[in-house]
């Protein structure tokens, strides 16, 4: 093996000679990856150092007061949020990919337009969702700061992300795919769930991690729909806020540096626990993706 990484090596060193742009192509390329994992392991061992030593138990009371500071109802709130954002996005993103990718025409101008809008409302800052969020929940609808107003604003404002990862995802399936399910008799809605959809499972799922990532990390669309009651949600009328609002009001207050410091080192925990699962997820179904598909037409 040792070998055939030297040979491997030679040759690679033989073609930059030849090709002194590649060379410095290649020099650059690597130039930027080592800046990108300096600047992500400066960025994650700041955040270590600065927090791990301020976590306390008081921080993980399930009653907050102006002693503890406790972060657990904002942890609580922060999975709440995730799953009824998804519960409300992930549906209607999937269906919408469904028919974008299998029975829209690929001429169709209508199409081109919402795949254009969905792109645009992918980078639309999110103090914009938030204040859409806030006049057209909290207020024309009147549903005040309340966790159902903050869920539908992170609905709406990750569903372009799940259309058009899912749409990309299915678009990758083999039409070879298809045309096995149509020659064995299957109809066009069973070859799409029953093997369209199965295959494309791994697409989907990065498309909902990167969902996840935005809904954990966002502040400014829950500021002015959810609020900032630092409570457990126990209703969809209720008032409350996730973790990455709770840092920011700890750091606004400038009183509990220290804690929000804590704060920072378990949302850095969350998140990487949640995209570990799902990318474990993710690997689950790709490898059993022939099994599955065989035992459904059978």
């Amino acid at each position: 093996m040792k070998q055939i990484n030297k040979i491997a090596f030679l040759q690679r060193l033989k073609m930059y000679k030849k090709h002194q742009k590649s060379l410095a192509a290649a020099i650059l390329i690597l130039i930027s990856a080592l800046i990108t994992c300096a600047v992500i392991i400066f960025l994650i061992g700041y955040i270590l150092v600065k927090g791990v030593p301020n976590l306390s138990p008081r921080l993980f009371e399930w009653n907050y007061n102006s002693e503890n500071v406790s972060m657990m109802p904002a942890i609580i709130n922060t999975f709440v949020f995730i799953f009824l954002s998804l519960l409300f996005a992930a549906p209607v993103g999937i269906f919408a990919a469904i028919y974008l990718s299998e029975y829209a025409s690929r001429k169709n101008k209508f199409v081109r337009v919402i795949r254009i809008t969905a792109e645009t409302l992918s980078g639309i800052p999110s103090i914009v969702y938030g204040l859409f969020g806030y006049l057209m929940f909290s207020v024309s609808l009147k549903m005040g700061y309340s966790a159902l107003a903050g869920c539908l604003t992170l609905a709406i404002m990750i569903l372009p992300l799940i259309m058009r990862t899912t749409e990309e995802a299915m678009k990758s399936v083999p039409d070879s795919y298809r045309e096995a399910g149509f020659g064995l008799g299957a109809g066009k809605l069973r070859t799409i769930f029953k093997i369209i959809l199965p295959s494309a499972i791994p697409g989907i799922l990065s498309g909902i991690i990167l969902s996840i990532g935005r809904i954990v990390g966002e502040t400014a669309a829950l500021i002015y729909t959810a609020g900032t009651v630092t409570g457990v949600v126990k209703s969809l009328s209720d008032s409350g806020r996730t973790l990455s609002v709770h840092m920011y009001a700890l750091l606004s207050e400038g009183l509990y540096m220290n804690e929000a410091y804590a704060t920072a080192v378990i949302l850095l925990i969350a998140v990487i626990i949640i995209n570990a699962v799902s990318s474990a997820a993710a690997k689950k179904f790709q490898g059993g993706k022939s099994k599955f598909l065989w035992i459904n037409f059978q």
